[in-house]
């Protein structure tokens, strides 16, 4: 792709997450996600392979209906109350279709069949976009309405995503279908929780971003795109595996690394608003994920195959150390311990 090309898209990307969450009138908001949307389909189909296409197809069409229901949730909001305020979500019916609307978006249960397809047809660093930046002005748009959003939905929603996420990525072989797996499911401790304390979910979505740019980045750097080619990508980079070792039991959720955190104050939190068999069935479902969590990390550490291989070993290559990926790996393992400082901040 040509670099003035690709320059105008980030760009365009940067400035559609801007508009929306900056705005308070619906129609700029919702003009924000339309340029979000036109902005990342060139980047998807990049490649024109079949599957690149068909990913980008997939794309526009669920981002088109989602985007379709959002301005008819305003509009039905301000024709019944005569607001275009986003604060001002009163309408029962506005608040039921906006939040079908931000499922489909973001690709929470049971509108997440787009999301594996559209990650598995596009480069490490798409997906990567897609993951993370893309799912900043929905989730901004939920947290800005959270007050007006109908909590046993949203739980329900939760609930949802954290099992199928979990349960569907058990099974996985190809590394992007197994990170959208996981984002599915992160997707729900975030929503379970907005009801009740939206800078929880703002935490959680922050740390989740931090944790899953450093998986992506090391993989793109080892070109690794399936797990069997992860049993032989220690050679290349022995140093970058361990680190995405820790990176990735911390997106799991396990003590003492950062991806804790989140989850520890989201059980506190529904223990506090009285919502403990919410809290135990999410916390069983994400054993779920712990599972392909330790998968992946065990085949990101391995040295010696217990199956033969047909894939050649390869040489350590030598390159220049990546600054950027270095100290998101430490801000993705190393957190923990500043929980307390953390907590009074959100």
């Amino acid at each position: 792709m040509n670099p003035h090309a690709k320059l105008i898209f980030i760009m365009s990307l940067a400035l559609g997450t801007s508009i929306t969450i900056s705005s308070n009138h619906w129609i700029l908001a919702w003009t924000g996600l339309e340029i979000n949307t036109l902005a990342i389909i060139p980047l998807i189909s990049k490649s024109h392979h079949p599957r690149a296409v068909e990913a980008t197809i997939k794309y526009f069409l669920t981002q088109s209906a989602a985007s379709a229901l959002i301005l008819f949730s305003s509009l039905t909001n301000a024709w019944s109350t005569g607001q275009w305020d986003i604060t001002q979500l009163n309408h029962p019916t506005s608040c039921l279709v906006l939040t079908m609307a931000i499922a489909i978006k973001l690709g929470l249960v049971p509108f997440h069949f787009w999301f594996p397809e559209v990650l598995q047809g596009s480069s490490m660093i798409t997906a990567l976009l897609l993951s993370t930046l893309m799912k900043l002005p929905p989730i901004t748009l939920l947290l800005i309405t959270s007050q007006s959003l109908n909590p046993s939905l949203l739980t329900l929603l939760a609930i949802s995503s954290a099992l199928i996420g979990g349960w569907m990525g058990l099974n996985q072989t190809q590394t992007r279908k197994i990170l959208a797996f996981s984002s599915i499911s992160h997707l729900g401790w975030m929503i379970v929780i907005i009801a009740y304390n939206p800078h929880l979910t703002f935490l959680t979505f922050t740390l989740y971003t931090v944790m899953t740019t450093t998986v992506f980045l090391s993989l793109n750097q080892i070109k690794v795109l399936k797990l069997s080619t992860m049993l032989i990508s220690w050679t290349k980079t022995p140093t970058l595996n361990a680190t995405m070792m820790l990176t990735l039991l911390s997106l799991a959720g396990l003590p003492p690394l950062t991806g804790f955190m989140p989850k520890w104050f989201i059980i506190q939190e529904l223990t506090k608003q009285e919502m403990t068999p919410t809290a135990t069935i999410i916390t069983m479902l994400s054993l779920l994920g712990l599972f392909f969590y330790l998968r992946l990390a065990y085949h990101s550490t391995i040295t010696l195959p217990p199956n033969s291989s047909s894939h050649m070993k390869l040489w350590r290559i030598n390159k220049t150390p990546n600054t950027s990926t270095a100290i998101l790996s430490v801000l993705s393992t190393s957190l923990l311990p500043l929980s307390p400082l953390i907590a009074t901040m959100f």
